[in-house]
C-alpha cells in the first residue's frame, strides 16, 4: 500500500499526461490500480486534501481536473513610499503600475507574480495597471536601520526589545520590531537585522526580526560608511582559515618561486600610481627597439601564483570579486598581507609578476607580442604628481631627481600620444567626465571636495593598461579557447534613437541608423562639439544612452573603447576577472589546450564571469550612495549659500543642478513660483508659460542652497533669479506630463530622486526604468494593441486570456 504523498505524486503524473481533461474517482482509481478498499479509501483522503490545497479543482460534474493556470506575469516589484508601486518585466520597456492596496506586501526588489487588471492605453500616456498575486522570491532577508530601545517595563509587556527603523528609503515606512533573544543593543546603535516576519494583513506595516550585529553607534566616527557596507552586504573581514593561507605565505621568494620564470630583475622598471595608492599591481618600462619600434613591457602582480585554485583564499576572491573604495577606507578583495605586501610590486624588492611585451610600430600597432610569467625588481615607486612634473612642467628640480629615469619618460610620452591617436582612429569614444575627491577629517567628517584632474602621468598608464588588456584578449581568442572578456555592447537603438533625435536641436546629424551606429559616428559628434556650450549635455547624454560593460565568454567586443577585443587583466590584486585571466593563461601554458581544459574552463567561466558582474554593481552602488553621503554631509552647513551650478538633467517634476564640485540637487517643481513651467519632452527643457523663461540641460543657473537632509541623501536648491535667463516663444505641452500641476502620475519625491539619480536610468526624462536602461517614447498611435514603434505590448496578449474565461 501506498503513503499519502506517494499517492498524491502518482495522482498528479498521471492528470498532467493524460489526454483528458476531467477525471471521476473511478477513473483515477482504476487507472492507478487503487481498486481495494484500503487503497481506495486513501485515494479519496488524497483527492481531498490535494483539492483542498488548491493542487485539483472539481467541475460542475463533481469531477477531479487539474487547476487552469492563471496568466500572469514575473518581474522585479518596485515600491513607492506612498504605498504603489511598478513591477518591471525583463526585456520589457514599460513597467505596470500596481495600485495601493494592491502589492500583496510585496518590498521592493522582491521578484512577483502579477495578474494584469487593466492594458495600457499609451495615446492616453496610460500604463498598463496590475496587482501582485504572489510573491516568488524576497530580496530582503537583512537590512540594516537604527535601533529604538524599549524600556524595561515595555521588554515585558511585549517580550520585544523595541524596533528598528531600516535605513533603506524603500522600507522607511516599517517598523520592525526586535524579539527579545539574541543580541540587545543600545538605543541609537546601528544595527544588522535578519527579518522573521514579513507583512501580512494584521501588520501590513510592520515586520519582526532579530537583531544578529551591532555595528555601532549612529554618532561614532565612520559608523556612517560602516552602515551602508552592511547595507550592501560588503564583507568586512576574512575568514579565519582564509588569513591563516594568506599568512602561510614566505616573506621572499625562493628559488622555486623563480622556476619557470623569466628573470627581468634588471630591466628598468617602475610603478607609477597615485600618492595614496598601497595595492601596486602594475609596472611598466619603454625602450626603442633598433627598428625604431617601440618596446613596451607591462608586468603585472602574480597573485594567481598565490590564490590557487579552490583555496580558502580563492572562494572568498570569488565571492567578493572586486576590491570596494569608500571615501576614506578600501574594503580589499585579498586580505592586506597580499594586496599591500608580497603581491603589491613594491620599488626595491623581487616580486613575481605575469609580463606582457609588445613592439608596438609608429602607427601604434602590436607588431609581436609575448606573453609569460617573469620575476621582476621595480627600481622606482613614482607618483602621476612627479611624471606630470616631468613631462607637463618640465619641472627642472624634479627633472635632476629623476635625471636617469627622464628620456624613458619622454618616450613613454611619445608612445602613449601614439596610441591615443590610434584608439582615436578608430573611433574611440572618450568621455571626460569630472572626478571628485572627499577629503574628510580624523572623524570621517567632509571638510573639502577637489577635482581629480588626470594628466599626462595617468592617461599614459591608462594607454599602456588598455594595450595590454587588448593583446592578451585578441591572443587568446586567436587560440580559439575558453576565457573570459570585459565587454560593452552596442547600444540598444531606442535609446540610441533617443539621442540622434536629441542632438538634432543642436543641429548635429548623426550619420547611419540607430541600430548599426559606430563608435567613430559618436566620436565625431563630440568632437563636433568640444569648447561648445552643449558639450556637457551632448556627453551627458550619450554616456545616458549606452550600455554598461560587464564580463562574458563571448567575444562580443568593447564599443566605447571602438576595440574588437579586450579583457582585464592589468588589476588582479582588486578584480577577481583579472585574476582568472592569470590562471588562465598558466593554465593553458602548463596544461595544454586540449579537450579537457576546455571543458573544464567551459563550465567555470560563465559563473565567473556573472558573479564577478553583480558584485562590480554592487561596489558601485555602495561607491554612489557614500559619495551622495557625505556629499550631503558637505553641504549640511551650507543652507542658505549662494552658488553657480549648470543643469545636469530636466525632468517633469524639476530640475537637477550640478555644481562645480559635482555636486547635484533638486529644484523641485512646486518651489519654481516664477511661473507655471511646462515640461517639454522633445526638447529637454521646461518652459514658463507665461513668461517664456527657459530652462534646459547645458543651461548656467544660480542657485540657493535650501536643504542637505544626511538621513535621505537630499539636497534641495531653489532658483536665485536672473532676469538674463533665456526665454523661448516654444509654448508645446508634453504627452507625458504637464509640469507642477499635472496629477495623472503622481509619485513620492524620493521616487523621483531615485528615478533621476540613479546610474544613467531614465535621467534625462525622469521616467523610471528597471532591469533593462531604455528611455521610454510615448506613442501617438490610437491603436490599443501596439506601441509607436510597432511591438505589441506585453499585456495584451494576457488580457485576452482573461476576457476569454
Amino acid at each position: 500500500m501506498e503513503n499519502k504523498k506517494t499517492i498524491k505524486d502518482t495522482i498528479l503524473v498521471y492528470l498532467e499526461n493524460s489526454k483528458k481533461k476531467s477525471f471521476s474517482v473511478k477513473d483515477i482509481s482504476e487507472s492507478l490500480g487503487l481498486t481495494n478498499a484500503a487503497d481506495f479509501k486513501l485515494l479519496v483522503g488524497a483527492l481531498a486534501k490535494m483539492e483542498q490545497e488548491g493542487a485539483v479543482e472539481l467541475n460542475k460534474k463533481g469531477h477531479f481536473k487539474l487547476p487552469k493556470e492563471k496568466p500572469g506575469l514575473e518581474g522585479i516589484f518596485r515600491a513607492n513610499d506612498r504605498g504603489f508601486g511598478f513591477v518591471s518585466i525583463e526585456d520589457e520597456d514599460d513597467d505596470v503600475y500596481i495600485p495601493q492596496g494592491h502589492t500583496n506586501f510585496a518590498l521592493d526588489g522582491d521578484i512577483v507574480k502579477i495578474d494584469i487588471s487593466r492594458v495600457a492605453e499609451p495615446w492616453r500616456d496610460r500604463g498598463a495597471e496590475g496587482s501582485v498575486e504572489t510573491i516568488i522570491e524576497r530580496k530582503f532577508h537583512q537590512f540594516v536601520g537604527e535601533f529604538y530601545a524599549y524600556s524595561e517595563e515595555g521588554i515585558e509587556e511585549t517580550d520585544l526589545y523595541g524596533y528598528v527603523v531600516p535605513q533603506d528609503k524603500k522600507l522607511s515606512n516599517y517598523k520592525v520590531f526586535i524579539e527579545a533573544k539574541g543580541i540587545k543593543p543600545v538605543d541609537g546603535a546601528m544595527v544588522l537585522v535578519e527579518i522573521t516576519y514579513y507583512p501580512d494583513v494584521a501588520f501590513p506595516t510592520s515586520m519582526q526580526g532579530i537583531v544578529t550585529k551591532t555595528i555601532g553607534h549612529k554618532n561614532d566616527p565612520g559608523v556612517d560608511i560602516l552602515t551602508v557596507v552592511y547595507k550592501h552586504g560588503i564583507p568586512t573581514e576574512f575568514p579565519e582559515e582564509v588569513l591563516k593561507q594568506a599568512d602561510a605565505v614566505p616573506e621572499k621568494i625562493s628559488d622555486e618561486d623563480r622556476k619557470g620564470r623569466t628573470d627581468l630583475t634588471e630591466e628598468l622598471i617602475v610603478t607609477i600610481d597615485g600618492e595614496d595608492a598601497k595595492d601596486l599591481d602594475d609596472a611598466v618600462t619603454v625602450r626603442k627597439l633598433a627598428n625604431g619600434n617601440y618596446h613596451l613591457g607591462v608586468h603585472i602582480a602574480d597573485v594567481s601564483y598565490y590564490v590557487t585554485e579552490n583555496s580558502p583564499l580563492d572562494a572568498e576572491a570569488f565571492e567578493r570579486a572586486t576590491s570596494v573604495y569608500l571615501t576614506d577606507r578600501v574594503i580589499p578583495m585579498l586580505p592586506h598581507r597580499l594586496s599591500n605586501g608580497l603581491c603589491s610590486l613594491n620599488p626595491f624588492e623581487d616580486r613575481l609578476t605575469m609580463s606582457c611585451e609588445m613592439e608596438i610600430n609608429s602607427a601604434g600597432e602590436v607588431v609581436n607580442h609575448n606573453i609569460f610569467p617573469s620575476v621582476i625588481h621595480s627600481k622606482r615607486r613614482m607618483t602621476y604628481t612627479a611624471v606630470n612634473q616631468i613631462l607637463m612642467e618640465k619641472d627642472p628640480e624634479i627633472r635632476k631627481e629623476y635625471e636617469e629615469l627622464v628620456p624613458m619618460f619622454e618616450l613613454m610620452g611619445e608612445l602613449h600620444q601614439i596610441l591615443v591617436a590610434k584608439r582615436k582612429a578608430r573611433g574611440a569614444i572618450d568621455f571626460e567626465a569630472p572626478e571628485a575627491q572627499i577629503v574628510v577629517d580624523e572623524n570621517g567628517h567632509p571638510k573639502e571636495i577637489l577635482m581629480r584632474e588626470r594628466g599626462v602621468g595617468e592617461r599614459l598608464i591608462e594607454s599602456f593598461m588598455l594595450s595590454a588588456n587588448e593583446t592578451v584578449a585578441e591572443h587568446y581568442f586567436k587560440l580559439n579557447v575558453p576565457f573570459i572578456y570585459r565587454i560593452h555592447e552596442q547600444p540598444d537603438s531606442d535609446r540610441m534613437q533617443r539621442f540622434m533625435e536629441f542632438v538634432t536641436a543642436f543641429g548635429i546629424v548623426v550619420k547611419g541608423t540607430s541600430q548599426d551606429v559606430s563608435p567613430k559616428q559618436l566620436q565625431k559628434v563630440l568632437a563636433g562639439v568640444s569648447g561648445e556650450p552643449e558639450e556637457a549635455v551632448v556627453s551627458t547624454m550619450l554616456l545616458r544612452s549606452m550600455k554598461q560593460a560587464k564580463y562574458d565568454m563571448d567575444p562580443l567586443g568593447h564599443f566605447g573603447l571602438g576595440a574588437e577585443f579586450y579583457t582585464h587583466f592589468t588589476s588582479p590584486i582588486r578584480r577577481y576577472p583579472d585574476l582568472i585571466v592569470h590562471r588562465l593563461i598558466r593554465s593553458y601554458a602548463d596544461n595544454g589546450i586540449g579537450d579537457e581544459q576546455q571543458a573544464k574552463w567551459e563550465n567555470l567561466l560563465p559563473d565567473i564571469a556573472e558573479q564577478s558582474s553583480k558584485m562590480e554593481r554592487r561596489a558601485v552602488d555602495a561607491e554612489r550612495e557614500t559619495d551622495s553621503l557625505k556629499k550631503t554631509e558637505y553641504m549640511a552647513d551650507k543652507v542658505g549659500e549662494i552658488y553657480e551650478g549648470v543643469i545636469s538633467s530636466v525632468t517633469k517634476f524639476g530640475m537637477f543642478i550640478e555644481l562645480p564640485n559635482t555636486i547635484e540637487g533638486l529644484i523641485h517643481m512646486s518651489n519654481m513660483k516664477e511661473d507655471y513651467f511646462n515640461f517639454v519632452e522633445s526638447h529637454l527643457m521646461l518652459v514658463g508659460e507665461r513668461t517664456g523663461v527657459t530652462y534646459k540641460i547645458g543651461q548656467p543657473i544660480k542657485i540657493k542652497v535650501e536643504k542637505a537632509d544626511v538621513e535621505t541623501r537630499e539636497i534641495d536648491f531653489s532658483i536665485v533669479p536672473d532676469p538674463n535667463t533665456p526665454k523661448t516663444a516654444l509654448k508645446e505641452r508634453p504627452a507625458n506630463g504637464r509640469g507642477r500641476g499635472d496629477s495623472s502620475k503622481r509619485r513620492g519625491r524620493s521616487e523621483e530622486r531615485q528615478s533621476t539619480n540613479n546610474s544613467y536610468k531614465g535621467k534625462a526624462t525622469g521616467k523610471k526604468k528597471k532591469m533593462k536602461v531604455s528611455f521610454n517614447e510615448t506613442s501617438s498611435t490610437k491603436s490599443e494593441s501596439k506601441t509607436k514603434n510597432g511591438k505589441k505590448p506585453f499585456y495584451t496578449a494576457v488580457a485576452k486570456k482573461k476576457k476569454k474565461k
